[in-house]
């Protein structure tokens, strides 16, 4: 049975959307793991759009579960890792001109650099993830570079519908395979919704699905209504 990674970028988005201390994603995180999830993500970007460095050290000291530190493979970022030291990372792509992740880590093109770059991690006792595209090119690179897992990336499987998704579904479960054949632990991310999760979230040997907008989308829809109650109790109680 798959695991739950809650990714929570979102809430230090609205946080950064008016630079200020809430909402605070470490806060979040607890509440998180009180509903269940097994380990927390969060994506540490050149830019520090959402996340900042004090959140990822925070977390490291406060959370009961896993964190799992999403960065680009970079100098910065390597020395960040090896100082906070999680139990997991996932080097994913990263452009500044994007919204979010569009797609997966090319290893291949990137074969040699990202082998020394993981040498150095796993020197560190730190195991790593590659975030790509449910191709077998990637998946036996990914093997040769020495990840100890791969993150499936679901975009284009969430955006399909009909025989298309059902095609793409295919190729996830022939790449969960492959990559278990191999050794390589799997897990998944990316669009996935409380509409498209359960048919990854039931592949054989799927270890955890990394989800977050979709999550926090969905908070806002129920706790909505009781904030704006509990505000307006404030206000008119004079």
């Amino acid at each position: 049975m798959a695991t739950l990674g809650v990714n929570i970028d979102h809430i230090a988005n609205v946080r950064q959307a008016r630079k200020t201390v809430e909402p605070d994603p470490v806060q979040f995180a607890f509440l998180a793991e009180l509903g269940g999830a097994d380990s927390i993500t969060v994506h540490l970007r050149e830019d520090r759009r959402h996340i900042q460095d004090r959140d990822v050290f925070l977390l490291r000291e406060t959370i009961k579960t896993k964190l799992n530190l999403e960065m680009a493979a970079t100098p910065e970022m390597l020395k960040i890792a090896k100082k906070l030291l999680p139990d997991y990372i996932t080097l994913v792509p990263e452009k500044r001109e994007e919204v979010t992740t569009e797609g997966g880590l090319d290893v291949k093109s990137n074969f040699q650099y990202l082998k020394n770059f993981v040498e150095n991690l796993t020197d560190s006792n730190i195991e790593v993830s590659a975030f790509i595209d449910p191709f077998d090119e990637q998946i036996n690179y990914s093997k040769e570079i020495g990840f100890n897992f791969i993150e499936l990336h679901t975009g284009k499987y969430a955006e399909l519908s009909g025989y298309a998704q059902y095609e793409e579904l295919q190729r996830i479960i022939e790449s969960t395979h492959l990559a278990n054949d191999l050794g390589l632990v799997v897990n998944a991310g990316h669009g996935l919704n409380y509409n498209n999760v359960k048919k990854i979230a039931s592949i054989n040997n799927m270890n955890e699905l990394n989800i977050g907008h979709s999550i926090v989308a969905r908070a806002l829809a129920i706790g909505l209504e009781k904030s704006v109650r509990e505000m307006k109790s404030l206000i008119t109680s004079n």
